[in-house]
């Protein structure tokens, strides 16, 4: 018993030792520090104003995004009940959206019902809007869009425009410097082709900006056909039998009439070589005509009479 108290009060004896002696460090840091403040109080200084201008310091800028470029297409075929009127309000609705119409066309089928085939150009921001508005003004028949992203396709022609106008500048400069005939002629025949290429890379930036920038919507309008009712009854009637017999006696007549006409050529050369020789021919020969002598000199010998035993 007396010896757990002697260890319990040599353990607490050490406790306090070990803390005196961690109190003490912790004290001489400190002051430490504050000699050094106060030895240097300009150091001192920054590092508070740094700690605080650490704290006030705006947050960075998020990296730029590039804008996207994105050349959107749809086809619509709707079916209206008057095409004309249809095409009309698909116009006002693009020019309403800052938009044109590109190309147009229509054509009436058999009588019956027109259709029509209108390309319109609206700006990017109203393509949604101006595509549900074509799309409700009459009955939906199908729909087809696409979207194509051609950012990267835009950022490389840029890259390639920027660097053939420097390629471009340089060649003028060295122009500049030639003295040589040679030198200009070969450097005019280089300034020639690039500055042709740098044309084509214009063209190809306007066609991408012109179809990124407007979107392109392909409307086909067509009106419901309207199918004859008598032409879908299959049973013939009496109109029917008298406009078919009708039919009939006109064609035969048409025929009639055609080998008539055939015919009357040849009837006439007929008809002519018959009068020639009724008139002119057959009054020659009776005239040329003579009777022969035996003939003439012969007597007329008559009939004995008959007998009476004869009867």
């Amino acid at each position: 018993m007396r010896a757990r108290r002697t260890f319990a009060a040599l353990f607490l004896i050490a406790s306090l030792g070990i803390a005196g002696c961690g109190a003490s460090d912790t004290s001489s840091g400190a002051g430490a520090a504050d000699d050094k403040a106060q030895s240097d109080p300009k150091r001192a200084a920054e590092g508070a104003g740094g700690s605080a201008a650490d704290a006030k310091a705006p947050a960075k800028d998020p990296v730029s995004v590039l804008p996207t470029h994105i050349i959107r297409t749809a086809e619509l075929n709707v079916e209206v009940k008057d095409a004309p009127k249809a095409l009309a309000d698909a116009r006002a609705a693009v020019q309403s959206a800052g938009g044109h119409v590109a190309g147009e066309s229509t054509e009436r089928i058999d009588d019956t019902h027109v259709t029509s085939r209108v390309v319109l150009r609206v700006p990017q921001e109203k393509y949604d809007s101006v595509l549900a508005e074509l799309a409700g003004s009459g009955k939906l028949l199908s729909r087809k869009a696409e979207a194509e992203d051609v950012t990267g396709q835009v950022v490389d022609v840029e890259s390639r425009i920027a660097t053939q106008r420097a390629s471009v500048a340089r060649v003028r400069a060295l122009m500049d410097r030639a003295a040589k005939l040679s030198d200009v002629v070969t450097l005019e025949g280089q300034l020639s082709s690039r500055q042709a290429q740098l044309e084509s890379l214009l063209a190809q930036q306007a066609a991408l900006e012109d179809r990124t920038t407007l979107a392109t919507i392909t409307l086909m309008l067509s009106e419901r056909e309207n199918k004859d009712p008598k032409k879908e009854d299959d049973d013939p009637g009496f109109l029917d039998a008298l406009g078919g017999g009708w039919d009939a006696l006109v064609a035969t007549g048409r025929w009639i009439a055609v080998a008539v006409g055939a015919v009357a050529p040849f009837a006439a050369v007929f008809v002519l070589l018959y009068a020639v020789w009724r008139w002119v021919v057959r009054p020659r020969l009776a005239k040329h005509r003579v009777p022969g002598p035996a003939a003439a000199t012969a007597p007329l010998t008559p009939y004995p009479a008959p007998g009476p035993d004869q009867d």
